[in-house]
């Protein structure tokens, strides 16, 4: 008998005929002898209309005051499903994540686990009970309700499958897997059967929203199998595992995009040691997460810096910067939110060279301008202006042969 923690999201749980549905499939896998640990989203965009209240009556919104009312949706959905499932004869409960034993540090809206606990739930286990356990929450160990960020039920579940020593977590979601691209852009896109830990990292890094990122690191780090699949039509994902089992593995394992960021250049810089380490420690003491940086050739002695943020710390990243301007001797900075990221992801590229290359031809032969690059060991991306992301992403895919299942060579 296996332990399977399975996890499902806002639209999965969205109204009362999707949640009868979950517990009818949490019961059946019972039947089927495996031990069940559910983990549960707010229903919908529930989540989305807190907020939104919250934006309508408070201005400064306390983080203290906004966890714990944002923790609700998650609340009202784990008694639903415990519920459900006490109509279909499921001894369930249902548990907040603070009860569940999901310890974490002081910082709302984000926190991060310290410790799980899950005494409770290995002792309702133990007495023939089904946990149904609210996700995205925890608590401090200052006694507080926090909030692991948004999109974390899939770290709720990844964590307590880690502390439960489960043999597999699924991530129930509306599609039914990882696919090669966005299927709205590529509708050729393929459903992938396998990934690495390695693989998904990049890709939700990079654009894909399938599994949260910090569930996948939680999941890599603790050794935490994970099956990606629908919670509509129930049919086989994507197992993502610590290294691919196949047989041999395609180049390319897919084209992600991520249209939420946007670029920022810092003109005619001197050109010597220091200028930019006050640069980006004025941006890191700023709280504004900087991705890619790009310097280019000298001239003169002058040199531009090129960066990208989250449009959200767009506006943030310019305070910062516009006031530094005489301190490092630079003439001027520019915001430019047009911008997108396009990027191969595949743990082939390894041993295969010549990819970045093709990439560049393909893109050049689409007329996708490149105006940054970056690279890992097995991802490389480009900025190119966001009008033209669709583009490049259909071309790249093509060029590749992603809707083959042996992929490119």
């Amino acid at each position: 008998m296996a332990l399977v923690v399975q996890k499902f999201g806002g639209t999965s749980v969205a109204d009362a005929d999707r949640i009868r549905a979950v517990a009818d499939h949490i019961a059946r896998t019972r039947r089927h002898g495996h031990e069940v640990v559910a983990v549960v989203s707010a229903m919908g965009k529930e989540t989305d209309e807190l907020y939104h209240l919250a934006d309508l009556v408070s201005s400064t919104q306390p983080g203290r005051e906004l966890d714990m009312l944002v923790t609700i949706g998650e609340r009202k959905s784990m008694a639903l499903v415990a519920m459900a499932l006490a109509d279909l004869g499921v001894d369930a409960v249902s548990f907040t994540g603070s009860q569940a034993g999901i310890i974490t540090d002081g910082a709302h809206r984000r926190a991060r686990i310290l410790e799980i606990r899950p005494d409770r739930l290995r002792a309702a286990m133990a007495a023939g009970r089904l946990p149904v356990v609210a996700g995205f929450q925890g608590m401090s160990e200052d006694r507080e309700i926090t909030t692991l960020g948004r999109n974390a039920s899939d770290l709720t579940a990844v964590a307590l499958a880690a502390a439960l020593d489960a043999d597999l977590c699924e991530i129930y979601t509306d599609v039914s897997g990882v696919f090669t691209a966005d299927p709205r852009l590529v509708p050729e896109a393929r459903r992938l059967r396998e990934l690495s830990f390695e693989e998904l990292l990049e890709m939700a890094d990079t654009g894909s929203k399938v599994v949260a990122q910090r569930a996948v690191e939680y999941a890599r780090n603790h050794d935490v199998e994970l099956h990606v699949r629908s919670s509509f039509t129930w049919e086989p994902g994507t197992m993502i595992t610590k290294e691919y089992q196949g047989m041999e593995q395609a180049i390319i394992s897919g084209v992600t995009h991520d249209e939420s960021e946007a670029k920022i250049t810092v003109t005619q810089v001197p050109d010597q040691p220091g200028v930019a380490g006050r640069l980006f420690r004025a941006l890191a003491d700023s709280a504004v997460n900087v991705d890619m940086i790009v310097q280019n050739v000298s001239s003169d002695g002058r040199t531009d810096i090129s960066f990208t943020v989250p449009k959200a710390d767009l506006a943030a990243a310019m305070e910062v910067a516009r006031p530094l301007l005489n301190d490092l001797g630079a003439a001027d900075v520019v915001a430019d939110p047009g911008i997108a990221r396009v990027s191969l992801v595949g743990a082939g590229m390894k041993s295969h060279p010549g990819v970045a290359a093709k990439m560049f031809e393909t893109l050049s032969e689409a007329g996708v301008n490149i105006e940054m690059i970056s690279t890992s060991s097995i991802r490389i991306s480009c900025v190119v202006r966001g009008d033209f992301v669709e583009q490049a992403v259909r071309a790249l895919h093509s060029a590749f042969a992603l809707d083959s299942p042996q992929g490119a060579s």
